[in-house]
């Protein structure tokens, strides 16, 4: 039909779609579009799966692994190594601790410290003209998500004259990078066993997602004696990303590799231990167990991408600086609900996995339960339910790009702009 039909009028082409004419926009076309795409994209990761080439690294897992992961950087003769990593974490002393094991081998390094939440575009320029500067040829990024990403896409520029902007998206980061290495400090985002990155726009506001093989750390120590003195409030945030992660990766809709194992793993530390960790941060088999959750998490999403929560999540962040894992934490409960029947066996295995229901009870009740059981362990930790930063007259345009990301990713549900709208209304208190 191509001409508009009167304001309010229903329209069914063939007795199919639905589109409704109010303020000259038609509300369901980009709808329908949306759907169209996702569906193609479905089809198309299906059908690249097999071939689409696996990755691999190494990762020295325990106390005091970090001086495991110096010594193997070391016995590659590097000329100097660039460590990416934020001002507190050199004030305390923890990047300094992380990286003594390359002092005492004699490797020289140069510091970049400026990594803030959220990495911009212009934190990536400074830290690759220190690189340059200092003839680095070795990336070493210690911290959280920020500082790993932030020493991702310097390590790829390092290589590449290319606009990074042109990076952005799935699978678009080719070339090879310079060697980086990743020494995490909290439990949560698991970049450090992702092949992707997240760059924040200064201008727009709006993070950008850079995925490939190569963007992947070549080694990664998984040193919980570096997290003991995380405080409680990052420990829960950082913790409830690695479960969005592992919640996310289980309940997609694309088979591949073992994210159905590893998601799993994750997700039962994460309710195992979280509550332990953020009560009581000396805990030091608490810390590796949740730092192993944030590891099996990052390797589950490696494989199958994230979802709507991080769609929506990417968008408050960006536009708040809201944490990314408190928005996650925000968001997770309401996307569930709102997938629930289309996730509903998925939901039921994890609630039998972390004992909140019992085999008899349906389906449907199971996902009640495990849906109940994330609000609650977020309650535990001492996570809100909704934030006062958020501001209604944001909420068209967030909700119309969470819409637009949600479409590249393998979702049992395609989040619409109605249902982000809601989402958004609901966390905003």
């Amino acid at each position: 039909m191509l001409y508009p039909p009167a304001a309010g009028q229903a329209v069914a082409p063939s007795g199919v779609l639905l589109l409704f004419f109010r303020d000259n926009k038609f509300i369901g076309i980009i709808t329908m579009l949306n759907t169209l795409r996702h569906r193609f994209n479905l089809l198309f990761l299906r059908i690249m799966a097999p071939i689409m080439p696996g990755s691999t690294h190494v990762a020295f897992v325990g106390a005091g692994s970090s001086r495991q992961l110096c010594g193997h950087v070391a016995s590659l003769a590097p000329a100097k190594v660039l460590v990416v990593t934020d001002k507190p974490l050199r004030d305390l002393g923890v990047a300094d601790q992380a990286v003594a094991g390359l002092v005492d081998a004699g490797v020289e390094l140069a510091w970049f410290d400026g990594v803030l939440p959220d990495p911009t575009y212009e934190q990536v320029d400074e830290g690759l003209a220190i690189l340059r500067r200092e003839q680095c040829d070795v990336l070493l990024a210690i911290g959280g998500g920020s500082a790993m990403d932030c020493a991702k896409v310097i390590a790829i520029r390092a290589t590449s004259d290319e606009d990074p902007h042109k990076w952005e998206g799935l699978g678009k980061v080719k070339h090879e990078g310079l060697p980086l290495y990743a020494i995490p400090t909290t439990a949560g985002t698991g970049s450090e066993g992702t092949a992707g990155a997240v760059v924040k726009d200064s201008e727009t506001l709006t993070k950008s997602i850079m995925s490939g093989n190569t963007l992947l750390p070549k080694a990664t120590a998984l040193d919980a004696s570096l997290m003991q003195g995380l405080p409680p409030h990052i420990t829960a945030a950082t913790g409830m990303d690695a479960l969005t992660h592992a919640i996310e990766a289980y309940i997609g809709v694309w088979e591949r590799g073992n994210r159905t194992a590893d998601a799993r793993a994750a997700i039962k530390l994460v309710f195992e231990n979280l509550p332990t960790a953020y009560a009581n941060g000396g805990n030091i088999d608490a810390r590796e167990s949740m730092a192993l959750a944030a590891y099996y998490g990052g390797m589950a999403i490696n494989q199958v991408f994230v979802g709507s929560v991080h769609a929506l999540a990417h968008q408050v962040g960006g536009k708040y600086g809201i944490p990314h894992g408190l928005a996650n934490a925000l968001i997770l409960p309401h996307v569930l609900e709102y997938c629930r029947e289309e996730a509903e066996q998925s939901l039921a295995e994890l609630a039998l996995l972390i004992g909140v229901g019992e085999e008899g009870e349906t389906s449907a009740q199971l996902a009640h339960k495990f849906i109940a059981a994330v609000r609650d362990l977020r309650t535990t930790v001492g996570i809100p339910d909704h934030s006062e930063l958020l501001q209604a007259e944001d909420f068209d345009q967030l909700a119309e790009q969470a819409a637009q990301e949600c479409v590249g990713y393998p979702v049992p549900r395609l989040l619409d702009k109605a249902a982000a709208l809601d989402i958004l209304r609901k966390i905003s208190g």
